[in-house]
This record gives C-alpha cells, sequence and structure tokens, in this order.
C-alpha cells in the first residue's frame, strides 16, 4: 500500500494531521510508524467462502505493533509539553513502543510490567532502548494503578492508552484502510485487551464517515481470550489467564468505549478460546505467510467464529487487525511448530526424511 497524499511518507501525524491534535513541528517524534499494509487473503477460501477478507499487518510498525500509532503522539505532545521523562505499565507492546520514542525524543522512560507476564521479544526490546524496567510481583491491572499513583504526583507523563493522544494516533489505522480500499469494510475484528484498539478504530472510522471519502460504517467485532474476558461476562476479572499475554488484561481501561463501539456500530464484544487463537495463529503462518503473535491471531478466531454462526455471508468486505509481530512472542512460537528434525550431513539420508 501506498498512502500518498502529501508525497513522501513521514509518519503518521504528518500524513493525517487534519484528523489529529496539533503538535508543533518542532515536538514531532517519528519513527515513521504506519502505513502498513492490508494483506488479501487468498487461501482460506475453505474456510471463508466468497467472502473479501484482509488483515491489516500492524506487525510492520516500527516496533514491531500498533502501539507505535499512539506512542508517536503521546511522546510527541509529552516533549511538546516539556516533559522529560514518560512511564507506562505493559504486557509488553506498549513497553517496547514507549522505550523506542522515549529514546527518539531523549527522554526518560520507565515500564512497569508483570513478572512472568511479558513475551521475551518484547521484554529485550524495551530493555535494548534503554528504559528501566521494573518487574512487579502482580499483574497489569495492579502495574497500571501503580502507573496512575505515580503520575498523580511526579513529574513523568503516562502514556498508557488512558492518555487520550494514544487514542488519537491509533485512529490512524482506520484512515489507512478507507484508503486503502476506498470504502470501509462490513465488518472489523480486532482483538480486544485494554480496549483502546477497537475504541480508536471506530473513533477513526467515524471522524472518516463522510460521502466524498466513505459511506458506510463498519460493525465493530472485538475478541477476548476465554481466560480474560471481563467486557464479555460484564465484571473484571481479578486472575486473568491465557497464552496471549498482550491481552492478558482482567479491567480494561478503555471498557466504555469498546462497549460504545460495540452498540453503535451494531458488533459484539465476544471471546475465543486459547485453543481457537492458536488454530488461527497457525493458519495465518501457514497458509497466508503471515506470522503474527497469538494475541493477533484472536481477530482472525473471532471471523472463524462468526463465519461458522452464519455471521458472515458471501460479498462481505472483512478486515483483521493484526496487532503485533510474530517475533515479539518466539516461546509461542516454538510451542506452536513441529520440532526440527535431526538427521545426518548425508544426501540420501536427507533426501529419504523429505520423501524423496
Amino acid at each position: 500500500m501506498q498512502l500518498t497524499r502529501k508525497g513522501l511518507w513521514s509518519g503518521i501525524i504528518r500524513e493525517f494531521r487534519d484528523f489529529l491534535p496539533e503538535i508543533s513541528e518542532n515536538a514531532i517524534t517519528t519513527l515513521l510508524e504506519g502505513n502498513t499494509p492490508l494483506v488479501e487473503v487468498e487461501n482460506l477460501k475453505d474456510i471463508f467462502g466468497d467472502l473479501r477478507l484482509l488483515l491489516k499487518y500492524e506487525g510492520l510498525n516500527p516496533t514491531g505493533s500498533f502501539k507505535d500509532r499512539g506512542m508517536t503522539m503521546a511522546v510527541s505532545k509529552a516533549r511538546e509539553e516539556g516533559a522529560e521523562a514518560i512511564i507506562c505499565a505493559s504486557t509488553g507492546n506498549t513497553s517496547a513502543a514507549a522505550a523506542a520514542y522515549a529514546a527518539k525524543a531523549g527522554m526518560k522512560a520507565y515500564v512497569l510490567v508483570p513478572d512472568g507476564g511479558i513475551a521475551l521479544g518484547k521484554l529485550s526490546q524495551a530493555m535494548m532502548h534503554g528504559a528501566m524496567v521494573l518487574q512487579i510481583k502482580g499483574n497489569f491491572d495492579d502495574a497500571l494503578n501503580i502507573v496512575k499513583a505515580i503520575t498523580k504526583d511526579y513529574p513523568v507523563k503516562m502514556v498508557n492508552s488512558i492518555n487520550p493522544y494514544r487514542i488519537e494516533g491509533q485512529k490512524t489505522g482506520a484512515f489507512e484502510v478507507c484508503e486503502h480500499l476506498g470504502y470501509a469494510p462490513t465488518y472489523h475484528f480486532l482483538p480486544v485487551g485494554n480496549a483502546g484498539n477497537i475504541t480508536a478504530y471506530w473513533k477513526g472510522y467515524n471522524q472518516y464517515y463522510r460521502e466524498d471519502i466513505i459511506s458506510n460504517l463498519p460493525k465493530m467485532m472485538g475478541f477476548q481470550a476465554e481466560g480474560a474476558a471481563p467486557i464479555v461476562l460484564g465484571h473484571p476479572v481479578d486472575d486473568p489467564h491465557t497464552l496471549a499475554t498482550a491481552i492478558k488484561i482482567g479491567n480494561p481501561a478503555s471498557w466504555e468505549g469498546a462497549l460504545k463501539a460495540k452498540s453503535e456500530s451494531g458488533g459484539v464484544i465476544d471471546m475465543v478460546s486459547d485453543e481457537e487463537i492458536i488454530e488461527a495463529y497457525k493458519l495465518l503462518a501457514s497458509r497466508e505467510g503471515v506470522f503474527c503473535e497469538p494475541a493477533s491471531a484472536a481477530s482472525l478466531a473471532g471471523a472463524i467464529k462468526m463465519k461458522k454462526e452464519g455471521v458472515l455471508i458471501d460479498g462481505d468486505t472483512v478486515v483483521c487487525t493484526l496487532t503485533g509481530h510474530g517475533l515479539k512472542d518466539p516461546d509461542n512460537a516454538m510451542n506452536s511448530s513441529p520440532k526440527p528434525v535431526k538427521v545426518p550431513a548425508d544426501v540420501k539420508k536427507i533426501l529419504s526424511v523429505m520423501g524423496f
């Protein structure tokens, strides 16, 4: 996909300035995030029939996840306001994005993560970008409460999705979908953890809803993991559990925004099992060549569930956002794949194993 409304791509703030809060030019902190591809699915017709299915592959952002869209806005605004440090709670991707954009801005970054609850690929990113990583004995919700307390009394700026500039940046994903297709999809499926992304996409679609750009709005379809599905259950989950660590959140900060997106669009907030997530995760990699982290595959797992239930029909246009790259979580990739076959360095024996 090439977006050239303003010539050479220079990041989401400059590309979509007309739709974003004002930020001074010298405060813009960008790693040229956005402009991610919308990949056409070609090899899953046995599951989806003749509907059009596309993957918004956010794993190709600079730090490997959709979080970069919100972080360029949050860090740029913090820089404009004179902040010298940022802080966040994270299950992984937010910490990686915060650390990278803080490094670019010349700011300090502090990230609080659950001890043992963050994928290795994400933890390594935050550390390499120079953030101070604090692993707490608790879950994401505990970490977020601590961050709120710190930013209330100390000169450090919170960059979690309750920072409104995060949502402003993330909504640009909807703009790109519309510009690529020339219209809005019938359905848009997203994983739901802290629920900022479904909130942001719905805001973006509504902002783009003009007859000269798009004349329809999609139904927003959010999917949580069964073990971390507070919105579906209608109450916080004290001890969330799922192998999809990016959406392992028991009390989403953007809960109300997700419910608003669901009700206003006529969509759903539902849940899928870890088994369904892993099945979708493997399908994407093995049949479409697209490697995403497990939480990302909750969107496709949700689409498969809705197709089986007869909600999706031939002729629909369906977009699934894949929130992060598969290399974010190498342990789950190894555990979900066949083990390498050990063979001698002998041509005949290798050919025999290959079936020749």
